[in-house]
């Protein structure tokens, strides 16, 4: 006889890699980004339009139960993008895992359908219903369950179900590992929440994830700095470069300085963490060549997300960023910082994604990696991180 399910209030208890819950008319929202640093933010186009949507896309965020159920339901309601003319994205996947194994994966019916027109920049919404996932046949007996949420979709929690207690699951004594970085980081064109780089990084290295990856977002703000100051961490690392670049916001007047001072404010409240730069991996499109980045039109034309760069490749000499010129500036920078903070250090993101794996695994967008670029990236940062 099956037991019926019951229903359980979710609570910050049960979520990991979130900062924040907002109870919303509709379930719980999980953010990625305090309140407060939210507000910081404006973009021309409203409050932080870009971030806004990325740090709601629960990267990293995941329920992490202890129970002894054989079956859970979820209910969501997700929100994502589809661009007119170009075949809809994968949906979002949700992973469980069981004891730190993948079990089960879904997806989400219904939910809300942000319609997108590349062209004149214009979007409405059309709302939907709430989708249930369900996860049945799970092995007998008490059992460490975490259900990854989406890294590329924003997701309401409505409910959830279990037809035995739960209870928060046991992660005491494991390091917390957050990072900071950009789409690459969020998880872009990786097959699902669990199987992003970070993600994978963080499983082979036995340590919780708190991922502040944000899609377009990492320019240096000095409210994420703030943020990541003043949470709590054993191991810290920041993903820099490819936004700046993209978005051809800043020069190299401006850029080393801001970068000592996001690091300086880091350390007001991490003076000897472990802090990992993380310098842009390979990315053809803007080794030499300036941003800012776009759609490849002719891509959109058929049908396909493909990026391009716009800038001058002859504007580098006149301090437009482009990934050359930032290797160069962060390897100066932590050289420089290396005598007052031997807990600083770098990591050429060549050595995570070269030429060598362009060539084997290119970027089928001219600017993400995929799925098994994601799990090769992943396993070389761990190896250089969390096993020195």
């Amino acid at each position: 006889m099956t037991s019926a399910l019951t229903s359980i209030p979710i609570t910050g208890e049960l979520v990991a890699g979130a900062l924040e819950l907002e109870r919303t008319d509709r379930g719980v929202l999980a953010h990625r980004l305090p309140a407060w640093a939210r507000a910081q933010c404006f973009d021309g186009r409203g409050e932080g339009a870009q971030l806004a949507q990325a740090e709601t896309q629960p990267a990293g965020v995941r329920l992490a139960l202890r129970t002894s159920a054989s079956s859970i339901e979820l209910d969501v309601v997700r929100t994502r993008k589809v661009y007119r003319g170009v075949p809809p994205r994968p949906d979002g996947v949700y992973d469980l895992l069981v004891d730190g194994t993948l079990a089960a994966q879904a997806t989400a019916t219904g939910g809300d359908v942000v319609h997108v027109d590349m062209t004149t920049g214009e979007s409405h919404v059309e709302q939907g219903p709430v989708g249930t996932l369900a996860f049945t046949g799970l092995p007998e007996g008490a059992k460490d369950v975490e259900i990854w949420l989406p890294h590329n979709e924003r997701a309401e929690l409505a409910d959830l179900r279990a037809d035995a207690p739960v209870e928060p699951a046991r992660r005491t004594g494991r390091r917390v590992w957050l990072h900071h970085g950009s789409s690459i980081s969020q998880g872009s064109n990786a097959a699902s929440g669990a199987g992003t780089w970070t993600a994978l990084a963080a499983a082979s290295g036995d340590v919780d994830l708190v991922n502040l990856g944000y899609s377009g977002a990492m320019m240096l703000d000095p409210f994420v700095a703030r943020t990541i100051r003043d949470l709590p961490a054993d191991v810290l690392s920041l993903e820099i470069g490819i936004n700046l670049v993209n978005a051809d916001a800043m020069r190299t007047r401006a850029f080393t300085p801001a970068v000592h001072g996001f690091l300086d404010t880091i350390r007001d409240g991490h003076p000897d963490t472990p802090l990992f730069v993380v310098s842009p991996l390979y990315c053809p499109i803007h080794e030499d060549t300036p941003g800012p980045g776009t759609f490849d039109v002719d891509a959109l034309r058929e049908g396909r997300i493909r990026f391009a760069a716009t800038g001058d490749p002859a504007d580098a000499a006149a301090g437009k960023l482009t990934l050359t010129a930032i290797r160069e500036a962060l390897q100066r920078i932590v050289e420089h910082r290396a005598g007052t903070d031997p807990n600083l250090f770098i990591v050429d993101g060549r050595d995570l994604y070269g030429l060598g794996d362009h060539d084997e695994l290119p970027l089928a967008d001219a600017l993400h990696p995929d799925g098994e670029a994601h799990r090769r990236i992943g396993q070389r940062f761990a190896k250089r991180v969390f096993t020195t």
